[in-house]
């Protein structure tokens, strides 16, 4: 039989070829993703930016670190404390020191459309710990002269920001990390009165001494030399945040593709062998045992599998740094980032490859192998017993799985069906389920979509319903891709859709300010500018600043919330309805907070120990607890626990008979000094609601791309393997009178009847995913309803009939102009 197998595959290689295309696409697509999860494992080195000339930096504490059983435990502070005091005049003996200060600055009126958009302002005398050097004009001498980085403005412009007008006297290139503004020291002092680190000209070990000497052990003061001076900068650990939302994305979209893959492969390499049903009928009767045949298939599928899974390594090879070029020029990757050269890619996709098409083969094969000779000639031309024990059994166990561990989940957890894990993973169930079971539900199917054209005038409604439903097995493997296509689409975009609308409805439940007032990003509003904002007649303002607070968990985890901080509480509830569970908001006051359901304490009237946003320890008791949403609701303390962080948000009701458009007027007087914004309740609600970001809308778009992509290509390659296996059934057609645009009319009908099925499919695992999320949502008490992208799925539906249509007249072109005799 290996003779056999050999030769068949040499006479017979054009019905191998759409096994052969669909095995290398997907090994290719795995090898891809596998390099490209390999690589966000090591982030490149990087030294010291800001500070690269500075002798020693001395940094006050800004990470959060508490003991427990399991080993200690570590956050980044919300704020950073600033240096002790003490310290600072302790250093001051051993040599000069400066203060460092780092504060946005945003430039409006016509420099902002070329200016850019992250300005940071620094004092003038740490430029010279970068180094930066003038390459024109001169030092800022007075507090509204600026050196800036870069080329966008020139000495002698003046330009309009949110710190006021300000005139440029210096430029000095930009070193590529940092676009900044370089204030006078004494103007700096002003906008950021707080430094949280400092550099020192001494000698390093005589500054740990002053600091050992000077604070506590555990006060977390650090000082930074060498190669630590880049904890320093803005955000030393971006490299690593980078290359850890990169190997999440890369996960997902591996994940997605190895399923895709892998259910495609399989798919076509059974169907391939059960096209060949007729052959293996005609071995049977010619003597061969089944242990022979299964042999002979196994073989060929072997044969072919390795010489597929070795040129999709090579094709993946060539194709993971395009991908690599396409995240980096999307903004999705950090410009270093490139394919590295790991191996490991490469064996589990040749091996993952190989062992798919042996396994899609082998089911096939074992069915073919357990028929008698007639009995398999009596099945080459009608399809029955398409639904084996084994495919009941796998089919039914998987929706089974499905089912209970979504009832599972919305009884225990609901809010895990939100998380993105959740969502890209389970479709796969149903999909796969859906799959399996389609030739139960083919027949019934078809024949409801071909009710009304099998009854109007002519033979094509009727033939296409015969055909369709006879060919069952035909029918469901046309229909696998689609299926795919559609279910992927429908889930991953409805779920992302139904995210985004419930936390937008999150946000407009929260809101019954009639006006919001938001300060720069980055900064907050002083006194001053609150004072004006209270002085507006009719104006009844609520100022709310933004931070952190940190709570350890079940004695081992330290986890993060967010929260506001309220000034006043009984003007917060005028102005904010919180979806409360328990408890009143009127209970808030300086030794409470109100907290969500999903803390691990939730009980009203009980403590929780937190950790506030420098680090500072607290007992607070919980005043009131929010439903848990979708995560989002956060927590609430008064100013009082906010750490000294600023108001950068002022909620605004307005009183009893008081002119609206003569309140927005006030409050934009108020605040165009600073910078601030004024917008109505319902538009700020509207701009605030946490969407998805560019990043992440272009890392789904990557992910359901690849895929789609690829089960575009697939959609093509089964219909052309499909339509080729027909030549007989097409003479047979044109031999009792049929023209060639009846039989194309013919193939093409048929082949919308199949798309038709599989979307219908893809849109039943769609809208239990998306069921399933509306009943977590509402259990979450979100206001809100799954979406269901309908643009989305029909673009893509109508894509799959265009592929279908397109790929079936293309093959079946040329076999229906040939007026070939039928032999028997």
């Amino acid at each position: 039989m290996l003779i056999t197998a050999l030769r068949t595959l040499r006479t017979r290689w054009p019905a191998f070829m759409g096994s052969f295309v669909a095995l290398t696409l997907g090994v290719a697509l795995l090898t891809v993703m596998g390099l490209a999860l390999a690589s966000t494992l090591d982030a490149p080195d990087r030294g010291p930016e800001r500070f690269a000339a500075a002798p020693v930096v001395v940094r006050g504490q800004d990470t959060l670190r508490v003991p427990t059983p399991s080993g200690e435990k570590t956050e980044k502070l919300a704020r950073p404390r600033p240096v002790p005091e003490p310290l600072v005049t302790r250093l001051k003996r051993l040599g000069t020191v400066v203060q460092d200060r780092s504060f946005p600055v945003h430039v409006q009126g016509g420099h902002g459309r070329h200016a850019p958009g992250d300005l940071v302002g620094h004092p003038w005398s740490t430029a010279a710990f970068a180094p930066y050097r003038l390459d024109a004009g001169r030092a800022p001498r007075a507090a509204d002269e600026v050196v800036v980085t870069g080329d966008w403005s020139a000495p002698g412009e003046r330009l309009r920001t949110d710190r006021g007008t300000l005139r440029v006297v210096g430029t000095v290139p930009g070193l590529g990390f940092e676009d900044a503004v370089f204030f006078t020291d004494v103007r700096a002092l002003r906008l950021a009165p707080v430094s949280a680190q400092l550099v020192v000209e001494a000698e390093a070990p005589a500054v740990r001494k002053a600091v050992r000497d000077s604070v506590p052990a555990g006060a977390g003061v650090r000082v930074l030399s060498g190669d630590e001076r880049r904890y320093a900068d803005a955000d030393p650990d971006r490299d690593r945040e980078a290359l850890t939302a990169l190997n999440a994305l890369f996960g997902t979209a591996g994940g997605v593709t190895a399923f895709v893959s892998v259910f495609v492969v399989a798919s076509t390499f059974a169907f391939a062998v059960a096209q060949r049903r007729r052959e293996f009928g005609l071995l049977r009767t010619a003597g061969a045992t089944p242990g022979q045949l299964r042999r002979m298939v196994l073989t060929e599928a072997l044969t072919v599998g390795a010489l597929a899974s070795g040129a999709g390594c090579v094709l993946g090879a060539y194709a993971a740094p395009l991908l690599a070029a396409h995240v980096v020029d999307g903004g999705l990757a950090p410009a270093w980032f490139t394919i590295g050269d790991p191996t490991w890619p490469y064996h589990l996709a040749f091996w993952t490859g190989l062992v798919v098409a042996l396994c899609g083969a082998t089911a096939a094969a074992w069915r073919a192998g357990r028929t008698g000779p007639v009995e398999a000639l009596r099945e080459a031309s009608v399809d029955t017993g398409t639904m084996t024990r084994g495919r009941w059994v796998c089919g039914a166990g998987l929706l089974l799985t499905a089912l209970v561990s979504l009832g599972v989940s919305l009884a225990g957890d609901p809010g895990d069906l939100l998380h993105r894990k959740t969502y890209v993973t389970r479709p796969m169930l149903l999909i796969t389920a859906a799959a399996l079971l389609a030739p139960v539900v083919v027949r019934p199917v078809t024949r409801l979509l071909t009710w009304l054209p099998a009854r109007l005038p002519g033979a094509t409604g009727l033939l296409v319903r015969e055909n369709t439903a006879a060919g069952v097995r035909r029918t469901a493997a046309l229909a696998a891709p689609v299926l795919v296509t559609v279910a992927l689409t429908g889930s991953l975009l409805g779920a992302v859709a139904s995210l985004n609308e419930a936390r937008a409805a999150e946000v407009r439940q929260r809101t019954a300010a009639a006006f919001v007032v938001t300060a720069p990003p980055g900064t907050g509003f002083d006194a001053a500018t609150l004072g004006r904002l209270r002085a507006v007649p009719g104006a009844e303002i609520s100022p709310t600043s933004s931070g952190a607070v940190y709570t350890l968990e079940d004695g081992v985890a330290l986890v993060r919330s967010d929260l506001r901080a309220v000034a006043d509480p009984e003007a917060f509830t005028a102005t904010t309805r919180l979806p409360l569970a328990a408890g009143r908001v009127s209970g808030l006051d300086d030794h409470s907070i109100i907290v969500n359901e999903e803390w691990e304490e939730h009980t009203v009237g009980r403590n929780v120990r937190i950790w506030l946003g420098d680090g500072t320890r607290k007992t607070l008791r919980i005043a009131a607890v929010m439903h848990t949403g979708t995560g989002d609701n956060g927590v609430y303390v008064t100013a009082a626990n906010a750490a000294g962080a600023p108001a950068d948000r002022v909620d605004v009701a307005l009183a009893d008979g008081t002119d609206a458009d003569a309140v927005a007027a006030g409050l934009r007087e108020a605040v165009t000094p600073v910078g601030g914004r004024v917008a109505s309740g319902d538009a700020w609600a509207a701009a605030a609601s946490p969407g998805s970001t560019d990043t992440t809308r272009a890392g789904l778009l990557l992910v359901l791309g690849i895929a789609l992509l690829y089960t575009g290509i697939s959609v093509v390659n089964t219909m052309l393997t499909a339509t080729s296996d027909r030549v007989r059934d097409l003479t047979v057609l044109r031999l009792t009178g049929a023209t060639d645009a009846q039989v194309l009319r013919l193939l093409a009908v048929e082949s919308l009847t199949v798309t038709a099925v599989g979307a219908l499919l893809g849109l039943l695992v769609a809208g239990l995913n998306l069921a399933g999320m509306g009943v977590a949502l509402h259990l979450l008490a979100v206001p809100a309803a799954p979406v269901l992208p309908w643009a989305a799925v029909a673009t893509v539906a109508g894509a799959c009939a265009t592929l279908t249509v397109a790929a079936t007249l293309a093959s079946a072109a040329l076999p229906v102009r040939r007026r070939a005799l039928v032999r028997e």
